[in-house]
């Protein structure tokens, strides 16, 4: 155990733990990561670890809560009223894409790893719906010439499908993200611009 650990506030000390336990979960997968390994990362005893969480699944819950945190303040800017809906859309997207670059381990557990186990995929299921819910609503918004009897709903499902996979491919260095920022928001817009009549 590094020594000084002692003194540490608990709150800097369970951030520590969990920027461990992020970094594990990520390199070795949930099954795989052991209390032991990231007891090894934080430089901690493992009594000390499962003193603050008492089991592995009680360790993934609060990475997942607390990178779904800092996803949520990444795409905040998005929620300001003076943006119009379509430049709130983009400006979401920058912020996820952002997010995922910046933090490639984070989304590696929000999303690999966490959709994955049965007993913490309805927390990341649940969080998506809304993600739907307000894209469909700002897409609805801003759509000026969409067909006629649109499903924004299964639009906007499309469009996170698509920014699911094209994060992916952020996080992995395959694109760049003001590249997948284009990508993303050109397929939403052509999406709903509605076919032209022919006389």
């Amino acid at each position: 155990m590094a020594g000084g650990t002692k003194r540490l506030p608990r709150a800097v000390r369970e951030q520590q733990m969990l920027d461990a336990a992020v970094e594990v979960f990520a390199r070795k997968g949930f099954h795989d990561t052991s209390m032991d390994a990231i007891a090894a990362e934080a430089k901690i005893s493992k009594p000390m670890l499962y003193l603050y969480y008492g089991s592995k699944d009680e360790l993934f819950r609060a990475c997942i809560q607390r990178e779904g945190l800092r996803f949520i303040e990444a795409v905040a800017p998005a929620g300001n009223p003076h943006l119009t809906p379509h430049e709130q859309v983009r400006t979401a997207l920058e912020g996820f894409l952002d997010f995922v670059d910046r933090n490639r381990q984070s989304w590696q557990v929000l999303y690999r790893q966490a959709i994955g186990q049965q007993a913490f995929a309805s927390e990341i299921d649940n969080a998506r719906e809304r993600v739907i819910e307000l894209t469909a609503k700002l897409l609805e918004s801003s759509a000026k010439n969409a067909e006629p009897g649109t499903n924004f709903e299964v639009v906007a499902a499309a469009v996170i499908g698509a920014g699911e996979a094209i994060a992916d491919r952020v996080a992995s260095g395959r694109i760049e993200v003001a590249e997948a920022v284009d990508l993303l928001d050109d397929l939403a817009w052509r999406g709903l611009a509605g076919r032209k009549k022919t006389e």
